[in-house]
């Protein structure tokens, strides 16, 4: 699909990842929406800013009330408590959910009915490698982000009858805010929001945007044993 001409909006896009895939829509010829929990914090030129929780039903209402036309939606808003599904506090583990899973579910119901006004429409929703594999300082993340990436495949089961195709990128640490305590490798988050764009535009059901994920993913076959060796 032409991203061009399209009316998107961005969840999450006043920084980091959120904010190179509101900029690169905006190169690409679309308006674009860019949602905030506080809207004065988008210094995106070009973009309109708008103010979003996506824990908040009454503000993803408002949301939808004020946008039009919506045919592009990316779930991108996220949250990174570093909880443990075992220790953590349950607070933060449902933190996790609620921003990964219930919002991304939420603000997806909230704007259905728009992009099936489009002969074709898009959703893009943020996964991540921990889709598929967890860790001790990781667990409460992955555990919501493995739910938002079944919710990603429904969605698209779901909503493909109406036109509106569903991608789901996967990536590992990219260089941004939220992975500021990494110190290993990570990914340009430019480059991963242009190849999430591109899988987009070619109506591609996934994007693996780096190497970890497509290693992580080809060792699903092998079951706990590949995934985790040294505990199964």
């Amino acid at each position: 699909m032409d991203l061009a001409g399209r009316t998107a909006l961005v969840t999450g896009a006043n920084r980091g990842l959120g904010r190179h895939l509101a900029e690169q829509l905006l190169e690409r010829g679309a308006t674009v929406y860019a949602g905030a929990r506080n809207p004065a914090s988008v210094d995106l030129p070009g973009a309109i800013p708008i103010a979003l929780d996506v824990t908040d039903p009454e503000s993803i209402a408002a949301a939808a009330r004020a946008i039009k036309g919506l045919s592009v939606l990316v779930n991108n808003a996220g949250s990174s408590t570093g909880a443990s599904v075992v220790v953590g506090p349950l607070e933060d583990v449902r933190r996790e959910m609620d921003v990964h899973y219930f919002g991304t579910l939420a603000v997806t119901r909230a704007f259905a009915p728009q992009l099936a006004e489009h002969e074709t429409s898009a959703v893009l929703n943020v996964l991540s490698v921990l889709s598929w594999v967890s860790g001790p300082t990781v667990s409460a993340y992955a555990a919501a982000k493995s739910a938002e990436w079944s919710l990603t495949n429904a969605l698209r089961n779901e909503l493909a009858a109406q036109g509106t195709q569903v991608t789901g990128l996967h990536v590992g640490y990219m260089d941004t805010d939220m992975a500021a305590h990494v110190t290993g490798a990570k990914s340009d988050p430019a480059a991963v929001a242009e190849q999430a764009l591109d899988g987009v535009a070619a109506g591609e059901p996934e994007v693996l945007a780096d190497t970890l994920s497509r290693h992580v993913q080809r060792n699903l076959a092998g079951g706990v044993a590949a995934l985790y060796p040294l505990t199964a």
